[in-house]
């Protein structure tokens, strides 16, 4: 049997306790965010990246391979984005050349979501070097659907223009920050 204690240890205890875990978690936010700036510093906006990895509830807890894994989500939802933002300028385009060139910009953001996925898998399986190739490869996609669309003389709208600089300036920061695993 133990010994019975009054319930003003009992109070106390708790209370210590909970102020504990209280000071402990803030502490681990601050590391938290520490880490994710120390990361997203180098890139060339690193507003954005920040935001991005702030976004996610896995970066309370994420390492560096894990902010670079949250920054490739944050790609690939962009990229669903895009892909969205094609269809609805390609059913609405008039001009035949426009339309197919919109539908390629559509597919290309599609295989953008396949070498994103694949990219996360060569990021955890530590294949940094095929990690930033892929996101290279999905990066250029962007780069092609702008250079065929400007050719035909169309101008995307603004939302658009700012979906697919966020598209960049992630790509950039992601291939910034697993450059430095190597």
């Amino acid at each position: 049997m133990g010994i019975p204690l009054p319930p003003y240890y009992l109070t106390l205890f708790l209370l210590f306790f909970i102020s504990f875990n209280n000071v402990s978690h803030r502490n681990l936010v601050f590391a938290d965010d520490a880490l994710i700036e120390a990361q997203c510093h180098n890139a060339e906006v690193p507003e954005t990246c920040i935001k991005c990895v702030k976004s996610d509830p896995r970066s309370q807890s994420a390492n560096k391979v894990g902010i670079a894994a949250i920054i490739i989500t944050c790609l690939s939802n962009k990229a669903t984005t895009l892909i969205n933002n094609m269809t609805t300028l390609a059913s609405g385009a008039r001009d035949k050349n426009l339309k197919v060139a919109l539908r390629g910009c559509e597919k290309g953001f599609y295989y953008t979501k396949t070498n994103l996925i694949s990219a996360t898998s060569r990021l955890k399986g530590k294949e940094y070097d095929q990690t930033n190739l892929l996101v290279k490869q999905a990066l250029e996609e962007e780069f092609v659907c702008k250079m065929k669309v400007k050719a035909l003389r169309f101008n995307f709208p603004s939302s658009v223009t700012f979906d697919m600089g966020v598209y960049e300036e992630l790509s950039t920061a992601v291939m910034r920050i697993v450059d430095r695993f190597v």
